[in-house]
């Protein structure tokens, strides 16, 4: 005997994606993984080697991090100079990569042998055009996908310019037929 209102079904919940669903098991195989591998390693030679390799590990990683630092700072500074003084900025060779390199070097100073192989690799310009490229390829596709009021619509609109590169100043006057205010409260003085 139910008499009372029935309680509204709540509706059903949004499948979960795949990243969520796979990237802790991921993460804990990669730990499991790492710490096989330097377990191994301590086996075969000894704890000092394998602290040795750590700890190089986590210098190599502070100055690869360190000097792609560097560069994108000074990169920033001349264009910035550049653009002040009016002239156009000029494409700098070296400056692509610098996200990536700073990406090997985290890489690098996380402790494990497979992160420091993948820091390694993304230190190599042929391995850094191409992430480079996928990555670029990969944004561009999803921008595509995007609908009409998500943040990747909003990316494509912040993106929109005039052909010949200018911004446009402006401001937005509401030419309305009566000229009251829409709220009729007093604005807030004190």
């Amino acid at each position: 005997m139910t008499t009372g209102a029935q309680t509204p079904r709540t509706p059903a919940r949004p499948r979960r994606s795949r990243l969520r669903t796979f990237l802790p098991l991921g993460i804990a195989a990669w730990l499991v993984l790492e710490i096989w591998l330097l377990t191994m390693v301590a086996g075969a030679s000894s704890g000092l080697v394998v602290f040795l390799l750590l700890v190089a590990g986590v210098v190599l990683g502070a100055v690869v991090v360190k000097g792609a630092g560097r560069r994108a700072f000074r990169n920033l500074s001349e264009t910035l100079q550049q653009q002040q003084s009016g002239a156009m900025p000029t494409a700098r060779p070296n400056s692509e990569g610098n996200g990536l390199m700073m990406l090997g070097g985290l890489l690098l100073m996380v402790p494990g042998l497979i992160s420091d192989a993948l820091g390694l690799l993304l230190l190599l310009p042929p391995v850094q055009k191409a992430v480079s490229r996928y990555a670029e390829r990969t944004f561009e596709r999803r921008l595509r996908e995007a609908g009409p009021g998500t943040l990747g619509d909003a990316f494509r609109q912040a993106r929109m310019h005039r052909p010949d590169g200018k911004v446009v100043q402006g401001e937005v006057i509401r030419d309305d037929a009566d000229d009251a205010p829409r709220d009729p409260r007093p604005p807030l003085t004190r």
